[in-house]
């Protein structure tokens, strides 16, 4: 588990305790230095402000902003206009201030977005209440993310590269570790399972952006969108190379949309079903 955090799959990150996330040059902030290794290499950031046991320090009077106000004008930014509208001189706007402003409280764009991240997935959900079963737990809190990521859809764009550190990344983290107390399952297991479920949580969240992006590009609403995808496929499709295909066509599976949660909850319930092998199985090495 600890090679995979290393090589950038990022359990948990950003308020999903156990996001997987990887690194691409695509993705926004890619490549650059963690608020992790810059905060162990003993580099000034944000992360000691954001668990509120450290004041940046500064000269001058005490300043008009704080670190909270800043990252919650980010985040209404993202909501409104999306990712890349977020710069420092687009969020000092949004606060009536200059943008040299913020770095009384920030080094930099990077250390912002990862504090967007973590605000973004909020609280989790409510610890798990006595002698709730692991998997209504687990579920509450998969489905509790896939909240966070639909109120705020830019936050699955945003490369994630360290070890949970922030204050929401690690609440997520103890709660979902709390749902499996009695399941049996070794500490390094339960963090298979959340490393799982939060990649599942980031794949379709992601998804259904891109989705979502390709609906509003078109002018069409989601059921027309299908639709005309069939019609193409119908067009395209040589029902002799393609027998299972058109197959499925003519059952009528792309002539409307569908509610985007079964798709979710089917996918989540299989992985649960999964997990609840793997607690069954004796012979098999927790």
């Amino acid at each position: 588990m600890l090679a995979s955090l290393e090589n950038g799959a990022a359990v948990p990150m950003s308020g999903a305790a156990c996001t997987a996330a990887r690194s691409t040059s695509s993705q926004p902030g890619a490549g650059r230095v963690s608020l992790f290794s810059r905060t162990m290499s003993g580099r000034p950031g944000s992360v000691a402000a954001a668990w509120g046991v450290r004041e940046r320090p500064h000269k001058g009077p005490k300043p008009a902003l704080s670190l909270a106000r800043i990252v919650d004008a980010a985040v209404r930014v993202a909501d409104a206009e999306g990712l890349d509208a977020v710069s420092m001189g687009r969020v000092a706007a949004e606060l009536g201030a200059a943008p040299m402003s913020l770095y009384r409280h920030l080094s930099a764009k990077e250390e912002l977005l990862e504090l967007m991240v973590d605000a973004a997935w909020g609280d989790p959900p409510a610890a798990p209440a006595a002698g709730e079963e692991w998997r209504a737990g687990l579920a509450r809190w998969a489905w509790a993310m896939h909240a966070a990521a639909r109120r705020h859809p830019w936050v699955v764009r945003i490369a994630l590269n360290s070890l949970p550190i922030m204050p929401h990344q690690v609440a997520w983290f103890e709660n979902a570790l709390a749902c499996m107390g009695g399941t049996g399952l070794t500490e390094s297991r339960k963090g298979s399972v959340i490393l799982l479920l939060a990649g599942y949580v980031r794949n379709i969240a992601a998804t259904e952006a891109d989705i979502g992006a390709a609906v509003l590009a078109s002018g069409l609403d989601m059921s027309a969108w299908m639709a005309a995808y069939a019609g193409i496929l119908r067009q395209l499709a040589d029902p002799q190379r393609f027998p299972a295909l058109r197959a499925f066509i003519a059952a009528g599976v792309f002539d409307a949309a569908d509610d985007p949660d079964d798709e979710f909850a089917f996918g989540l319930d299989r992985i649960l079903d999964g997990i609840a092998t793997l607690i069954g199985d004796k012979t098999s090495p927790l």
